[in-house]
């Protein structure tokens, strides 16, 4: 009988080895984290000699790992001032947020009450995946965890196009996530945005679609937008007469917060 090898083994796929990443990639990897984190925010010049110091790196891997997250849509040039973080204005944030409402009430109002156990298992697992990172202390990592909760949530209606609709907005909402989770950190620290979406996962389970979408519509997601004031440029009529919506609400619920309990 022939001897069997390993190249032969019935047990055994073939195995490659797998370069580690470039040193650009974990540059680009790196600059992505603290965007994401809200460390470097919409508008902020990205400072080469800064970042070569904080990275331990040369210059060509960085300029390599810029062009990455310029081809992503994260950062872009522009004349005299040379790569910025991609600007967000306040037309921009009023367009993101009110679209990615109407795509989360719509697979609420489709897909709740939870019809497909394993789609609620979905939205369980993103949310130990959040656990986790919050645990670890990962900012970024905590945005991106609570995109996959919420990209979770619209699965609940099990409709492709919706869901593939509310993935485009990925790369926005995530940068509108990693401002609000900034504005939020001091008062809520990272285990306050895991209890946030705790409370709306525990929602789901009971299966009421008005409670779930009174949860999602007063989850804290604005608190950026409304610590902006004036700073912020694009202020469209619409844009202006939903931040004053929002501002209204959030006194209403300031009210109702601190009036005595009869």
């Amino acid at each position: 009988m022939p001897e069997r090898t390993s190249a032969t083994s019935p047990d055994d796929a073939p195995r490659r080895i797998t370069p580690p990443p470039s040193l650009s990639l974990l540059a680009a990897d790196a600059v992505r984290r603290m965007i994401l984190a809200g460390e470097l925010r919409p508008g902020d010049r990205v400072v080469e000699n800064q970042l070569t110091q904080q990275l331990g790196i040369s210059r060509p891997p960085l300029r390599e790992a810029l062009r990455v997250l310029e081809q992503e849509g994260l950062l872009v040039q522009q004349p005299r001032r040379g790569v910025i973080v991609v600007p967000i204005t306040l037309h921009d944030v009023y367009e993101i947020f009110t679209l990615r409402d109407r795509l989360e009430r719509m697979a609420v109002e489709l897909g709740v009450p939870v019809r497909s156990p394993d789609r609620l298992e979905r939205c369980r697992a993103a949310l130990r995946e959040l656990e986790e990172a919050a645990r670890a202390g990962d900012a970024a990592t905590v945005t991106d965890r609570a995109f996959d909760f919420h990209l979770a949530v619209v699965g609940l209606a099990g409709h492709r196009r919706l869901e593939d609709s509310y993935r485009s907005l990925s790369l926005q909402m995530r940068l509108c996530m990693g401002m609000n989770q900034r504005a939020r950190v001091a008062g809520e620290g990272l285990w306050g945005n895991v209890e946030r979406h705790r409370a709306i996962l525990e929602t789901l389970e009971h299966g009421d679609p008005q409670e779930v979408l009174r949860l999602l519509a007063d989850h804290g997601q604005h608190t950026f937008v409304l610590d902006l004031g004036d700073s912020v440029g694009g202020r469209s009529p619409e844009a202006e007469a939903w931040l004053a919506r929002l501002g209204r609400t959030r006194s209403d619920t300031m009210a109702e917060l601190e009036a005595p309990r009869s």
